[in-house]
């Protein structure tokens, strides 16, 4: 049976240090708070500080974007076949190569390498049936 000891956990203290300053410049507050960790390791006692910094009475900078402004962009066309067209596949390396499947999903993202995602009928030597193509690799038929 495993037993374990609360005595480890309550080792250490929280030290907490709320610091109200006003500014001669405004009548802003600004709000600090301290906190101590101490650390016991094996050989040296070591603490952590963590200081955080709060405004009270912040202005408010950026305002956010007017809803007529974000209807204004415009979405940008959709990459590559749309799903279920049958595609041509041209990488050489492929088991499918010159052959046809269906386009199950294309992934919109510019960065995707291969983002078109084609379903074949024939299964390959390791009895899988779908692979993903880079845009340039299949034609569409």
């Amino acid at each position: 049976m495993a037993s374990s000891s609360m005595a480890s956990a309550a080792t250490g203290f929280v030290l907490s240090l709320n610091v109200v300053a006003s500014n001669t410049n405004s009548s802003a507050l600004s709000r600090s708070t301290m906190l101590m960790f101490p650390i016991k390791s094996n050989t040296i006692a070591t603490s952590r500080l963590v200081v955080r910094a709060s405004d009270d009475a912040a202005p408010a900078t950026a305002t956010p974007p007017a809803d007529a402004e974000v209807a204004a962009k415009p979405k940008p066309p959709p990459i590559g076949p749309k799903r279920g067209a049958k595609v041509k596949i041209l990488r050489k390396e492929s088991y499918w190569y010159k052959g046809t499947g269906s386009v199950v999903a294309v992934d919109q993202d510019p960065k995707t390498r291969y983002p078109v995602v084609v379903r074949f009928n024939k299964v390959n030597y390791a009895n899988v049936s779908t692979n993903n193509y880079a845009l340039d690799e299949i034609e569409e038929v």
